[in-house]
């Protein structure tokens, strides 16, 4: 009888022993170390022991961790506290072998990203600690490719990359890239997954772009910082293709863009025909970058239903930015842009370009032309600009149903719209030191109404227009002493009403070019 109750006491503790964790896995509890020794296996063992278990939480205290690439399970959580930093190995090997991500755009075989996750639910990354890429090493090899004078011999990871992506086809203009055959990881990618959830953490020196989910549904990232200097396509949050998309309160600083959305590139975008869709933006500031919120250029699966609000842009080349060309395809529609500050931005505020590809020429309408529409900015403050804004179509497909309001800016260079249709602008104030505030051509169906400047330049109209159709310049009272308010040329010019407009400051309301045939009237 005694014998028996041993037995079952035995039982009993090997039974509770195995449930102590309550699914929580302390990371050195499990065979890790947090003095900076390799631990790839004890954390991977750890996540596959909680997926296994249906779960959990993979804790890492306060620590150096160093680790290969990680691979995400089924209802896993990644919390790293305050002083821990989860550094990742800058040895390549340890990021083979190679699988399936979506690499710019081009679905390809290709090394594992630091974090990584495939067809898999409910995946976690928290708390107030650091995920450092190490990104310098593979920043130096693409640095060594690219600047190379000579053609250099391929390194044998070069040679693995063309061996499993023989197949892929890409464009002749990007040839250039696809020829160096080495494509860093991004730090995350999650492919085909669901509810993902990033927040608290700090992540620094990715490889390459830094958040990168692809294909996925219901993401929220937020309170992130992330830190990428001085480093080439540190893009820091990219989702290609993806559902249901939530970024809010994140500080952002990269070698590329901050955030970044996208579809997919041109034949393989369309192919998987995914679009990103269902996307809000709010309460970030951005700081270094090409582009504080960018659209494309990989979009040909499309992109629509986008709102980017209440954010701080401070010294990146752009502010907001959508970008494709001839050859992509995909329709990016109903973007919503508001309460945003700018400053210190080195190119454009605001730049919606279908003409990125200078190369490309006129042709006809198919699946592989871009279409931009449905596109609403308001609210906008900006200083220390270098040009307010540029929107620039193609004939064959102008951009269309652009409105800018209530926008205040301070800028080198004013606005300047081409090749776009039914464009207005509502309350809008664009101090320009250079050239004309407001610039139109090769467009038709153009509202401006009350916009202005407090700097006119003597003898530079306010707006200047060149072959626009369907034009109303309305409700506009120069406050200042002005040369020139409107400038019309171009033997296309038609159809432009001037009214309602107080021009007591004006020593020449209308400029009129010979081009010019029909008669436009002032009331």
């Amino acid at each position: 009888m005694k014998k028996i109750g041993i037995i079952i006491l035995l039982t009993l503790c090997t039974a509770l022993n195995a449930n102590a964790n309550n699914g929580w896995f302390n990371i050195l509890d499990e065979g890790g170390n947090n003095k900076g020794s390799l631990c790839t296996t004890a954390i991977q063992g750890a996540i596959d022991k909680a997926a296994e278990q249906g779960g959990g939480t993979i804790y890492f205290p306060a620590g150096d961790y160093l680790t290969g690439a990680l691979e995400l399970k089924n209802n896993i959580v990644l919390y790293v506290d305050a002083g821990a930093i989860i550094k990742f190995s800058k040895n390549f090997d340890d990021y083979l072998p190679f699988v399936e991500v979506r690499w710019e755009g081009t679905v390809i075989k290709t090394f594992k990203p630091l974090l990584y996750a495939r067809d898999v639910e409910n995946i976690t990354i928290t708390g107030r600690g650091t995920i450092d890429g190490q990104g310098e090493a593979w920043w130096k090899e693409i640095w060594r490719i690219e600047s190379a004078k000579e053609k250099l011999e391929p390194t044998k990871y070069q040679k693995m990359t063309q061996e499993a992506n023989k197949d892929v086809f890409t464009e002749p203009y990007y040839k250039r890239t696809r020829s160096y055959l080495f494509h860093r990881p991004p730090l995350f990618q999650a492919f085909q997954c669901k509810n993902i959830r990033i927040e608290g953490v700090t992540i620094q020196n990715s490889p390459f772009w830094t958040i990168n989910p692809a294909f996925c549904e219901n993401i929220k990232i937020d309170g992130i910082t992330i830190f990428n200097p001085y480093s080439p396509n540190t893009d820091g949050i990219n989702p290609t293709s993806c559902k249901n998309v939530h970024i809010s309160n994140c500080h952002i600083s990269v070698g590329d863009d901050c955030i970044t959305i996208k579809s997919g590139r041109d034949a393989d975008g369309r192919k998987w025909a995914t679009p990103t869709e269902n996307v809000t933006i709010t309460n970030c500031t951005m700081l270094s970058g090409h582009g504080g919120v960018v659209i494309g250029s990989e979009m040909s699966g499309g992109i629509k239903k986008v709102v980017i609000s209440n954010c701080v842009f401070d010294g990146t080349d752009r502010g907001i930015r959508l970008k494709a060309a001839r050859g992509r395809g995909g329709v990016v529609e109903d973007i919503r842009v508001s309460n945003i500050v700018m400053n210190n931005i080195k190119k454009e505020a605001v730049m919606i370009n279908l003409f990125y590809d200078k190369n490309t020429v006129e042709g006809p309408v198919t699946e592989k032309t871009p279409v931009f529409r449905n596109i609403h900015i308001s609210n906008v403050r900006g200083t220390n600009i270098n040009t307010a804004g540029k929107v620039i179509g193609i004939p064959e497909m102008p951009v269309d149903n652009i409105t800018f309001s209530d926008i205040n800016m301070s800028a080198e260079q004013g606005f300047s719209i081409d090749t776009a249709t039914n464009v207005e602008f509502h309350d809008v104030k664009v101090n320009a030191s250079i050239g004309s505030a407001f610039k139109v051509q090769n467009s038709k169906n153009i509202v401006l109404d009350n916009v202005s400047t407090t700097t006119p330049i003597k003898n530079t109209a306010v707006i200047k227009v060149n072959n626009a159709l369907n034009m109303v310049i309305q409700n506009n009272f120069p406050m200042e002493k002005t040369d020139l308010f409107l400038e019309v040329d171009g033997q296309k010019s038609n159809g432009i009403y001037v009214k309602n407009n107080v021009f007591k400051n004006v020593k020449t309301p209308l400029k009129k070019g010979k081009s010019v045939k029909t008669k436009i009237k002032i009331d």
